[in-house]
Protein backbone atom coordinates (compact mmCIF):
# COMPACT_ATOMS: atom_id res chain seq x y z
CA UNK A 1 0.00 0.00 0.00
CA UNK A 2 1.25 3.27 -0.63
CA UNK A 3 1.27 5.66 2.48
CA UNK A 4 1.70 9.26 2.89
CA UNK A 5 0.34 10.52 -0.76
CA UNK A 6 0.11 14.19 0.62
CA UNK A 7 3.41 13.68 2.16
CA UNK A 8 4.63 16.05 4.83
CA UNK A 9 6.31 19.15 3.68
CA UNK A 10 4.69 18.73 0.57
CA UNK A 11 2.21 21.21 -1.24
CA UNK A 12 -0.17 19.83 -2.62
CA UNK A 13 -2.11 21.39 -5.46
CA UNK A 14 -5.05 23.72 -4.42
CA UNK A 15 -7.62 20.96 -5.97
CA UNK A 16 -6.14 18.55 -3.38
CA UNK A 17 -6.27 21.61 -0.41
CA UNK A 18 -8.95 23.03 -0.58
CA UNK A 19 -10.27 25.58 2.39
CA UNK A 20 -11.07 22.69 5.38
CA UNK A 21 -14.34 23.27 7.48
CA UNK A 22 -14.67 20.55 10.06
CA UNK A 23 -15.00 20.26 13.92
CA UNK A 24 -11.68 21.14 14.21
CA UNK A 25 -12.15 24.31 12.93
CA UNK A 26 -10.61 25.72 9.42
CA UNK A 27 -7.39 25.03 7.72
CA UNK A 28 -6.12 25.96 4.63
CA UNK A 29 -2.95 26.86 2.32
CA UNK A 30 -1.50 29.81 2.94
CA UNK A 31 -1.45 32.34 0.06
CA UNK A 32 -3.96 29.78 -1.68
CA UNK A 33 -6.81 29.04 0.09
CA UNK A 34 -5.93 30.77 2.77
CA UNK A 35 -5.53 34.61 2.78
CA UNK A 36 -5.97 37.53 4.86
CA UNK A 37 -9.55 38.61 3.62
CA UNK A 38 -10.81 34.61 4.18
CA UNK A 39 -9.48 34.89 7.65
CA UNK A 40 -11.30 38.42 8.59
CA UNK A 41 -14.19 36.76 7.39
CA UNK A 42 -13.88 33.33 9.47
CA UNK A 43 -13.23 35.70 12.27
CA UNK A 44 -16.50 37.74 11.97
CA UNK A 45 -18.43 34.71 11.01
CA UNK A 46 -16.86 33.47 14.91
CA UNK A 47 -17.53 36.41 16.66
CA UNK A 48 -20.76 37.09 15.38
CA UNK A 49 -21.86 33.19 16.07
CA UNK A 50 -20.64 34.22 20.12
CA UNK A 51 -22.67 37.29 19.86
CA UNK A 52 -25.88 35.18 19.43
CA UNK A 53 -24.53 32.35 21.45
CA UNK A 54 -24.12 34.04 24.65
CA UNK A 55 -26.37 36.85 23.74
CA UNK A 56 -23.39 39.60 24.69
CA UNK A 57 -23.12 42.61 22.27
CA UNK A 58 -19.52 43.03 22.96
CA UNK A 59 -18.20 39.32 23.70
CA UNK A 60 -14.39 39.04 24.85
CA UNK A 61 -12.49 36.63 22.69
CA UNK A 62 -8.87 35.72 23.31
CA UNK A 63 -6.85 35.16 20.64
CA UNK A 64 -3.68 32.98 20.64
CA UNK A 65 -1.47 31.75 17.52
CA UNK A 66 1.42 29.37 17.14
CA UNK A 67 4.64 30.50 15.73
CA UNK A 68 4.06 29.89 12.41
CA UNK A 69 5.21 32.79 9.93
CA UNK A 70 1.93 32.77 8.68
CA UNK A 71 0.10 33.60 11.89
CA UNK A 72 0.54 37.31 13.00
CA UNK A 73 -1.02 38.18 9.80
CA UNK A 74 -3.49 35.58 9.66
CA UNK A 75 -4.15 36.20 13.53
CA UNK A 76 -4.13 40.29 12.57
CA UNK A 77 -6.89 39.50 10.19
CA UNK A 78 -8.95 37.45 12.65
CA UNK A 79 -8.65 39.82 15.33
CA UNK A 80 -10.12 42.72 12.44
CA UNK A 81 -13.10 40.50 11.66
CA UNK A 82 -14.27 39.65 15.89
CA UNK A 83 -13.40 43.51 16.57
CA UNK A 84 -15.58 44.22 12.91
CA UNK A 85 -18.43 42.38 14.50
CA UNK A 86 -17.91 44.39 18.02
CA UNK A 87 -15.99 41.85 19.49
CA UNK A 88 -13.45 42.51 22.13
CA UNK A 89 -9.91 41.34 21.62
CA UNK A 90 -7.32 40.40 23.85
CA UNK A 91 -4.30 39.11 22.02
CA UNK A 92 -2.07 36.83 23.82
CA UNK A 93 0.63 36.14 20.57
CA UNK A 94 2.24 33.14 20.62
CA UNK A 95 0.90 30.75 22.95
CA UNK A 96 -0.13 27.05 22.64
CA UNK A 97 -3.81 26.27 22.36
CA UNK A 98 -4.00 24.45 25.99
CA UNK A 99 -2.93 28.02 27.41
CA UNK A 100 -5.43 29.81 25.66
CA UNK A 101 -8.29 27.40 26.50
CA UNK A 102 -7.04 28.48 29.94
CA UNK A 103 -6.92 32.04 29.81
CA UNK A 104 -10.19 31.76 28.11
CA UNK A 105 -11.26 30.45 32.13
CA UNK A 106 -8.97 33.16 33.87
CA UNK A 107 -10.12 35.87 31.99
CA UNK A 108 -13.55 35.08 31.66
CA UNK A 109 -13.89 35.70 28.30
CA UNK A 110 -16.67 34.44 26.02
CA UNK A 111 -14.72 32.41 23.99
CA UNK A 112 -11.20 32.00 22.08
CA UNK A 113 -9.89 31.92 18.95
CA UNK A 114 -6.59 29.99 18.23
CA UNK A 115 -4.54 30.70 14.73
CA UNK A 116 -2.78 27.21 14.24
CA UNK A 117 -2.79 24.35 11.60
CA UNK A 118 -1.47 21.69 14.99
CA UNK A 119 0.79 19.35 12.95
CA UNK A 120 0.02 20.51 9.36
CA UNK A 121 4.10 21.23 7.26
CA UNK A 122 4.49 25.20 7.16
CA UNK A 123 2.35 26.17 3.86
CA UNK A 124 -0.90 25.61 6.45
CA UNK A 125 -2.47 27.68 8.74
CA UNK A 126 -6.12 27.57 10.22
CA UNK A 127 -8.22 29.30 12.81
CA UNK A 128 -9.41 27.01 15.70
CA UNK A 129 -12.70 27.71 17.79
CA UNK A 130 -13.06 27.41 21.57
CA UNK A 131 -16.14 28.34 23.89
CA UNK A 132 -15.94 29.95 26.89
CA UNK A 133 -15.13 26.55 28.91
CA UNK A 134 -12.09 26.21 26.67
CA UNK A 135 -13.48 23.26 24.99
CA UNK A 136 -13.70 23.32 20.92
CA UNK A 137 -17.99 23.68 19.76
CA UNK A 138 -19.42 20.20 19.49
CA UNK A 139 -20.50 19.22 15.95
CA UNK A 140 -23.66 20.74 15.84
CA UNK A 141 -22.10 23.54 17.18
CA UNK A 142 -19.22 23.35 14.49
CA UNK A 143 -22.17 23.16 11.84
CA UNK A 144 -23.78 26.88 13.06
CA UNK A 145 -20.25 28.13 12.34
CA UNK A 146 -19.51 26.69 9.15
CA UNK A 147 -23.25 27.65 7.65
CA UNK A 148 -22.63 31.16 8.91
CA UNK A 149 -19.21 31.47 7.13
CA UNK A 150 -21.12 29.93 3.72
CA UNK A 151 -23.52 32.39 3.87
CA UNK A 152 -21.44 35.02 4.71
CA UNK A 153 -23.58 35.89 7.78
CA UNK A 154 -21.87 38.13 9.70
CA UNK A 155 -22.84 40.75 11.97
CA UNK A 156 -20.79 44.16 11.41
CA UNK A 157 -21.30 46.80 13.85
CA UNK A 158 -21.13 50.52 13.61
CA UNK A 159 -17.84 52.58 14.61
CA UNK A 160 -19.03 53.56 18.50
CA UNK A 161 -19.62 49.58 18.94
CA UNK A 162 -15.59 48.63 17.43
CA UNK A 163 -13.34 48.03 20.41
CA UNK A 164 -9.88 48.43 20.74
CA UNK A 165 -7.65 45.49 20.93
CA UNK A 166 -5.89 44.81 23.89
CA UNK A 167 -2.45 42.77 24.59
CA UNK A 168 -1.38 40.29 27.37
CA UNK A 169 1.39 38.26 28.62
CA UNK A 170 0.93 35.03 27.04
CA UNK A 171 -0.54 33.37 29.99
CA UNK A 172 2.29 31.11 30.28
CA UNK A 173 2.92 31.30 34.06
CA UNK A 174 -0.74 30.46 34.60
CA UNK A 175 -0.90 27.31 33.00
CA UNK A 176 2.67 26.40 34.56
CA UNK A 177 1.54 27.58 37.90
CA UNK A 178 -1.62 25.72 37.78
CA UNK A 179 -0.31 22.65 36.89
CA UNK A 180 2.08 22.79 39.63
CA UNK A 181 -0.61 22.78 41.87
CA UNK A 182 -1.84 19.53 40.70
CA UNK A 183 1.33 17.74 40.42
CA UNK A 184 3.61 15.73 42.92
CA UNK A 185 6.58 18.17 42.73
CA UNK A 186 8.57 16.64 45.57
CA UNK A 187 8.62 13.31 43.89
CA UNK A 188 9.58 14.57 40.58
CA UNK A 189 12.13 16.90 41.85
CA UNK A 190 13.58 14.47 44.08
CA UNK A 191 14.00 11.82 41.13
CA UNK A 192 16.24 14.31 39.71
CA UNK A 193 15.45 13.03 36.18
CA UNK A 194 16.94 14.17 32.79
CA UNK A 195 15.08 14.80 29.31
CA UNK A 196 15.61 15.49 25.92
CA UNK A 197 13.05 18.07 25.11
CA UNK A 198 11.80 18.83 21.34
CA UNK A 199 9.18 21.42 20.75
CA UNK A 200 10.31 21.74 17.01
CA UNK A 201 10.40 25.71 16.80
CA UNK A 202 6.79 25.61 18.50
CA UNK A 203 4.68 27.43 20.86
CA UNK A 204 5.19 25.18 23.15
CA UNK A 205 9.08 25.51 23.97
CA UNK A 206 8.86 28.53 26.44
CA UNK A 207 6.11 27.61 28.71
CA UNK A 208 7.48 23.81 28.82
CA UNK A 209 10.89 24.87 29.11
CA UNK A 210 9.15 26.99 32.43
CA UNK A 211 7.46 23.90 33.71
CA UNK A 212 10.80 21.41 33.89
CA UNK A 213 12.61 24.18 35.58
CA UNK A 214 9.84 24.40 38.40
CA UNK A 215 10.32 20.62 38.49
CA UNK A 216 13.82 20.57 38.81
CA UNK A 217 13.95 18.62 35.69
CA UNK A 218 17.36 18.68 34.05
CA UNK A 219 16.76 19.54 30.53
CA UNK A 220 18.72 19.54 26.82
CA UNK A 221 16.12 22.04 24.59
CA UNK A 222 16.06 21.17 21.36
CA UNK A 223 14.57 23.82 18.64
CA UNK A 224 13.16 25.62 21.63
CA UNK A 225 12.54 29.49 20.13
CA UNK A 226 9.34 30.04 18.36
CA UNK A 227 10.28 30.77 15.25
CA UNK A 228 7.91 28.73 13.31
CA UNK A 229 10.77 27.35 11.20
CA UNK A 230 10.11 23.88 11.63
CA UNK A 231 13.54 21.93 11.59
CA UNK A 232 11.78 18.83 10.28
CA UNK A 233 8.36 17.45 9.62
CA UNK A 234 6.50 18.76 12.81
CA UNK A 235 4.08 15.80 12.98
CA UNK A 236 5.40 13.82 16.19
CA UNK A 237 6.03 10.61 14.12
CA UNK A 238 8.70 8.07 14.32
CA UNK A 239 10.48 9.11 11.54
CA UNK A 240 10.58 12.24 12.43
CA UNK A 241 12.25 12.06 15.69
CA UNK A 242 15.01 10.08 15.16
CA UNK A 243 17.40 12.90 16.18
CA UNK A 244 15.45 13.02 19.11
CA UNK A 245 16.11 9.71 20.04
CA UNK A 246 19.67 10.24 19.18
CA UNK A 247 20.17 12.92 21.19
CA UNK A 248 18.41 10.95 24.19
CA UNK A 249 21.19 8.49 23.91
CA UNK A 250 24.07 10.96 23.29
CA UNK A 251 23.31 12.81 26.70
CA UNK A 252 21.90 9.97 28.62
CA UNK A 253 18.54 11.28 29.49
CA UNK A 254 16.09 9.44 30.88
CA UNK A 255 13.50 9.81 28.09
CA UNK A 256 12.95 12.31 25.28
CA UNK A 257 9.49 14.62 24.80
CA UNK A 258 8.31 15.98 21.66
CA UNK A 259 5.56 18.72 21.42
CA UNK A 260 3.55 19.24 18.05
CA UNK A 261 3.63 23.57 16.96
CA UNK A 262 0.81 24.25 19.15
CA UNK A 263 1.67 22.29 22.19
CA UNK A 264 -1.36 19.72 22.51
CA UNK A 265 0.21 16.77 21.67
CA UNK A 266 2.94 14.56 23.16
CA UNK A 267 5.13 11.76 21.85
CA UNK A 268 7.98 9.61 24.11
CA UNK A 269 10.86 8.62 23.63
CA UNK A 270 12.47 5.89 25.80
CA UNK A 271 15.71 6.24 27.58
CA UNK A 272 17.49 3.77 24.97
CA UNK A 273 16.27 6.21 22.41
CA UNK A 274 13.35 3.99 21.26
CA UNK A 275 10.50 6.07 19.39
CA UNK A 276 7.34 4.74 21.95
CA UNK A 277 4.78 5.50 19.80
CA UNK A 278 2.05 8.39 20.52
CA UNK A 279 -0.34 5.96 21.93
CA UNK A 280 1.83 5.45 24.76
CA UNK A 281 1.18 8.68 25.33
CA UNK A 282 -2.48 8.23 26.75
CA UNK A 283 -1.71 4.75 28.12
CA UNK A 284 1.02 5.58 30.10
CA UNK A 285 -1.05 8.77 31.53
CA UNK A 286 -4.09 6.32 31.67
CA UNK A 287 -2.25 3.72 33.55
CA UNK A 288 -1.20 6.03 36.39
CA UNK A 289 -3.92 8.37 36.14
CA UNK A 290 -6.34 5.19 36.45
CA UNK A 291 -4.37 3.35 38.86
CA UNK A 292 -4.70 6.31 41.55
CA UNK A 293 -7.98 7.72 41.12
CA UNK A 294 -11.36 5.48 39.94
CA UNK A 295 -13.92 6.71 37.08
CA UNK A 296 -13.91 6.30 33.40
CA UNK A 297 -11.96 7.14 30.75
CA UNK A 298 -12.76 8.70 27.26
CA UNK A 299 -10.88 7.80 23.92
CA UNK A 300 -11.75 8.01 20.06
CA UNK A 301 -12.55 5.50 17.80
CA UNK A 302 -8.99 5.79 16.18
CA UNK A 303 -7.35 5.16 19.72
CA UNK A 304 -5.40 1.97 20.57
CA UNK A 305 -7.08 -1.21 22.09
CA UNK A 306 -3.94 -0.46 25.12
CA UNK A 307 -6.48 2.05 27.23
CA UNK A 308 -8.82 -0.89 27.21
CA UNK A 309 -6.45 -3.42 28.74
CA UNK A 310 -5.52 -0.65 30.97
CA UNK A 311 -8.37 0.37 32.50
CA UNK A 312 -9.33 -3.36 32.88
CA UNK A 313 -6.54 -3.67 34.78
CA UNK A 314 -7.23 -0.41 36.96
CA UNK A 315 -10.94 -1.47 37.10
CA UNK A 316 -12.25 1.37 35.04
CA UNK A 317 -14.55 1.21 32.24
CA UNK A 318 -13.52 3.10 28.58
CA UNK A 319 -16.28 5.06 26.74
CA UNK A 320 -15.26 5.47 22.82
CA UNK A 321 -15.91 8.84 20.55
CA UNK A 322 -15.96 9.97 17.30
CA UNK A 323 -12.57 11.66 16.63
CA UNK A 324 -11.74 15.03 17.30
CA UNK A 325 -11.53 17.03 20.39
CA UNK A 326 -14.59 18.33 21.53
CA UNK A 327 -16.06 15.01 20.62
CA UNK A 328 -13.84 13.47 23.38
CA UNK A 329 -14.66 16.20 25.55
CA UNK A 330 -18.31 15.96 25.31
CA UNK A 331 -18.00 12.24 26.00
CA UNK A 332 -16.02 12.73 29.04
CA UNK A 333 -18.37 15.20 30.81
CA UNK A 334 -21.47 13.09 29.93
CA UNK A 335 -19.45 10.30 31.92
CA UNK A 336 -17.24 12.53 34.54
CA UNK A 337 -14.16 10.75 33.54
CA UNK A 338 -11.26 10.96 34.64
CA UNK A 339 -8.29 10.88 32.21
CA UNK A 340 -9.30 11.13 28.42
CA UNK A 341 -7.46 11.67 24.94
CA UNK A 342 -6.36 10.49 21.63
CA UNK A 343 -4.06 8.24 20.42
CA UNK A 344 -1.95 11.16 18.52
CA UNK A 345 -0.49 11.68 21.57
CA UNK A 346 -3.23 14.36 23.12
CA UNK A 347 -3.82 14.07 26.84
CA UNK A 348 -6.57 15.36 28.29
CA UNK A 349 -6.82 15.98 31.89
CA UNK A 350 -10.08 17.25 33.39
CA UNK A 351 -8.58 18.46 36.61
CA UNK A 352 -6.59 20.94 34.31
CA UNK A 353 -9.02 21.31 31.38
CA UNK A 354 -11.07 19.37 28.86
CA UNK A 355 -8.74 20.07 25.97
CA UNK A 356 -5.42 18.19 25.02
CA UNK A 357 -2.41 19.61 26.65
CA UNK A 358 1.10 18.31 25.94
CA UNK A 359 2.08 20.27 29.51
CA UNK A 360 -0.71 17.65 31.49
CA UNK A 361 1.25 14.91 29.84
CA UNK A 362 4.49 15.72 30.55
CA UNK A 363 3.94 16.44 34.23
CA UNK A 364 1.85 13.22 34.40
CA UNK A 365 4.32 11.63 32.49
CA UNK A 366 7.03 12.69 35.23
CA UNK A 367 5.26 11.87 37.99
CA UNK A 368 4.67 8.85 37.10
CA UNK A 369 8.35 7.78 36.74
CA UNK A 370 9.18 9.65 40.01
CA UNK A 371 6.62 7.86 42.36
CA UNK A 372 6.94 4.26 40.26
CA UNK A 373 11.03 4.50 40.33
CA UNK A 374 10.89 2.76 37.05
CA UNK A 375 12.13 4.08 33.55
CA UNK A 376 9.70 4.34 30.30
CA UNK A 377 10.94 0.95 28.84
CA UNK A 378 10.29 -0.69 32.00
CA UNK A 379 6.44 0.60 31.88
CA UNK A 380 5.87 0.17 28.93
CA UNK A 381 6.87 -3.59 29.04
CA UNK A 382 3.46 -3.82 31.27
CA UNK A 383 1.51 -3.15 28.76
CA UNK A 384 -0.28 -5.72 25.84
CA UNK A 385 2.36 -5.51 22.68
CA UNK A 386 0.04 -4.11 19.49
CA UNK A 387 1.15 -3.06 15.83
CA UNK A 388 -0.76 -0.22 14.75
CA UNK A 389 -0.56 1.33 11.64
CA UNK A 390 -1.57 4.82 10.34
CA UNK A 391 -2.66 5.32 6.78
CA UNK A 392 -3.87 7.78 4.43
CA UNK A 393 -5.31 7.93 0.58
CA UNK A 394 -6.49 10.85 -0.98
CA UNK A 395 -10.31 11.47 -1.44
CA UNK A 396 -12.18 12.20 -4.63
CA UNK A 397 -15.53 13.84 -4.26
CA UNK A 398 -18.07 11.18 -2.86
CA UNK A 399 -15.55 8.43 -2.43
CA UNK A 400 -15.85 8.55 1.39
CA UNK A 401 -19.64 7.64 2.05
CA UNK A 402 -19.60 4.91 -0.70
CA UNK A 403 -15.98 3.57 0.67
CA UNK A 404 -17.95 3.35 4.57
CA UNK A 405 -21.38 1.91 2.42
CA UNK A 406 -18.92 -0.98 0.94
CA UNK A 407 -16.91 -1.64 4.20
CA UNK A 408 -20.10 -1.75 6.04
CA UNK A 409 -21.70 -4.67 3.64
CA UNK A 410 -18.36 -6.43 3.53
CA UNK A 411 -17.61 -6.62 6.82
CA UNK A 412 -21.25 -6.80 7.99
CA UNK A 413 -20.90 -9.81 10.01
CA UNK A 414 -18.31 -7.76 12.53
CA UNK A 415 -19.15 -5.77 15.28
CA UNK A 416 -19.47 -1.97 13.56
CA UNK A 417 -19.59 1.26 14.89
CA UNK A 418 -20.89 4.09 12.44
CA UNK A 419 -20.45 7.08 14.84
CA UNK A 420 -17.32 8.21 12.66
CA UNK A 421 -16.84 6.53 9.57
CA UNK A 422 -16.89 2.50 10.09
CA UNK A 423 -15.27 1.27 13.46
CA UNK A 424 -14.72 -2.70 12.41
CA UNK A 425 -13.79 -5.16 15.49
CA UNK A 426 -12.98 -8.16 15.02
CA UNK A 427 -11.84 -10.23 18.23
CA UNK A 428 -7.72 -9.76 17.62
CA UNK A 429 -7.79 -6.42 15.74
CA UNK A 430 -9.90 -3.55 15.09
CA UNK A 431 -10.16 -0.93 12.15
CA UNK A 432 -11.11 2.24 11.62
CA UNK A 433 -12.06 4.21 8.28
CA UNK A 434 -12.77 8.07 7.87
CA UNK A 435 -12.39 11.28 6.43
CA UNK A 436 -10.21 13.41 7.85
CA UNK A 437 -10.94 16.62 9.56
CA UNK A 438 -8.36 18.40 8.50
CA UNK A 439 -6.75 17.35 5.52
CA UNK A 440 -8.24 16.19 2.24
CA UNK A 441 -7.81 12.21 2.61
CA UNK A 442 -9.13 9.32 3.89
CA UNK A 443 -7.75 8.10 7.34
CA UNK A 444 -7.04 4.34 7.62
CA UNK A 445 -5.99 2.77 11.14
CA UNK A 446 -5.79 -0.53 12.07
CA UNK A 447 -4.42 -2.40 15.17
CA UNK A 448 -3.39 -5.89 15.25
CA UNK A 449 -1.55 -8.65 17.15
CA UNK A 450 1.43 -8.21 14.89
CA UNK A 451 2.94 -6.46 12.24
CA UNK A 452 2.09 -9.39 9.67
CA UNK A 453 -1.79 -9.42 10.64
CA UNK A 454 -1.55 -5.32 10.44
CA UNK A 455 -0.09 -5.09 7.47
CA UNK A 456 -2.60 -7.63 5.47
CA UNK A 457 -5.55 -6.01 7.22
CA UNK A 458 -4.87 -2.90 6.33
CA UNK A 459 -3.69 -3.69 2.24
CA UNK A 460 -7.00 -5.08 2.34
CA UNK A 461 -9.24 -2.35 3.11
CA UNK A 462 -6.97 0.51 1.49
CA UNK A 463 -8.12 -1.98 -1.61
CA UNK A 464 -11.47 -0.91 -0.70
CA UNK A 465 -11.46 2.03 0.02
CA UNK A 466 -9.41 2.59 -3.22
CA UNK A 467 -12.42 0.41 -5.42
CA UNK A 468 -14.96 2.93 -3.44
Amino acid sequence: MTEALVAPGVTPSVNDAPLMLSISGMRGLIGRSLTPPVATRYGATVGSWLRQLTGADAPHVIVGRDSRPSGQTISASVIAGLAGVGCRVTDLGIVTTPTTAIMIGQMGADGGVVVTASHNPIEWNGVKTLRADGVAPPPDQAAQIIERFENDDTDWVDIDQVHTTSRKDSGADTHVAMLLERLDVDAIRKRELKVVLDSVHGAGGPATARLLNALGVEFVHLFAEPTGQFPHAPEPTEENLRGLGAAVTEHGADLGLAQDPDGDRLAIVDEAGRYIGEEYTLALTAYHVLSQTPGAAVANLSTSRMIDDIAAQCGATVHRSAVGEANVANVMRQVDAVIGGEGNGGIMWPRMLHVRDSLSGIGLVLELLAQSDERISQLTRKFPRYTILKGKLPIAEGMAQRAIEQLGEQYADQRLDLQDGIRIDWPDAWAHVRPSNTEPIMRIIVEAIDQGAADRLITELSTVVDGG
